[in-house]
């Protein structure tokens, strides 16, 4: 009896290997605890970004008008045509690079400097860091009030102290064709420039002390330190917040729209104001969403162009 129980359990040879069933293919079961973990960044994200972004693309291919009775009417590419032969917003498109291009140039080399600066062992480091982030805490509407107030023809402090100095004084200076643009570029390089800095000297940080005192131990000076060390460390993180920096700034509203409105006479209307003024002063909300997908697609273009070069560099 027991020779025969194990002859059946090995198979039907007594002594011999038991028998294991066959294997059965189990399929992985599917995670879904990560979407969970996931869904609340996501949604958001599907809701205030993915969600208007779509709708304003089928926008721009209808004439959607403010206070029509009539429903909206499906054009194709008519609001992109005419928008080739726009002049008005051809123009708004390069006074937009002028300011991108005014504004994240010299923000870089000031945020750099102050970068290195804070960067040293000197007394006081902690409260001079503070007072480095002040601009960047406070919000656009805030700093375009301000420094109106500091651009007052008749009470600023810009045109006091000119007059204390004796060299003048009384100008507006926000609505002067010639001055607007270098006044407001003024203001976007200062409200930009901390958060450049911050990023900049975390940079500075993680570059290992070690290779600036072999440096040193070689003879080399500062720039050379700075051109042989520093700088290779420091420039990923250079290439990646000036890119960042040129995007806000092509996209800027709020602190231009404060300071001058897009005036005078258009010399700081930024494509977002021109695409603001057609939506909501004049009711074209087609042909508005139609400027918003070209400067999507414009900027998408250049974000693609510097990723793509990133990654070459990284290889």
């Amino acid at each position: 009896m027991t020779l025969l129980t194990t002859a059946r359990r090995s198979g039907g040879k007594a002594g011999g290997p038991a028998h294991r069933p066959a294997h059965r293919h189990r399929h992985r079961p599917t995670d879904h605890g990560a979407w969970f973990l996931v869904l609340p960044a996501l949604i958001p994200i599907l809701l205030l970004s993915v969600g208007p972004l779509l709708y304003g693309i089928v926008l721009a291919f209808t004439d959607a008008q403010s206070g029509r009775t009539r429903a909206t009417q499906w054009v194709g590419t008519l609001n992109f045509r005419d928008l080739l032969h726009d002049t008005l917003f051809w123009e708004s498109f390069r006074i937009g690079l002028v300011w991108a291009v005014g504004v994240t140039v010299p923000q870089f080399l000031l945020a750099l400097g102050l970068a290195l600066l804070l960067d040293q062992r000197l007394r006081l480091r902690w409260l001079a860091r503070a007072l480095a982030i002040v601009p960047w805490a406070m919000p656009e509407v805030v700093v375009g009030i301000m420094w109106r107030l500091v651009y007052h023809p008749d009470a600023g402090i810009l045109n006091e102290t000119l007059r204390d100095l004796g060299l003048g004084g009384g100008r507006d200076w926000l609505s002067g064709l010639a001055t607007a643009l270098p006044a407001v570029v003024l203001v976007g390089v200062w409200a930009g420039m901390p958060q450049t800095t911050v990023a900049l000297l975390a940079g500075l940080q993680n570059t290992p002390r070690e290779l600036h005192e072999a440096a040193a131990l070689d003879g080399a000076g500062a720039w050379r330190r700075f051109r042989t060390v520093t700088w290779p460390a420091l420039r990923p993180v250079a290439l990646a917040i000036t890119a960042l920096n040129f995007i806000w700034n092509i996209n800027a509203f709020a602190l231009v729209y404060v300071l001058t409105g897009g005036g005078p006479g258009g010399r700081t209307r930024l494509p977002m104001l021109f695409a603001y003024e057609e939506a909501f002063r004049y009711g074209q909300f087609g042909y508005a969403a139609a400027m918003g997908c070209v400067l999507v697609a414009v900027i998408s273009v250049l974000l693609a162009v510097h990723l793509a070069s990133r990654l070459k560099g990284d290889e």
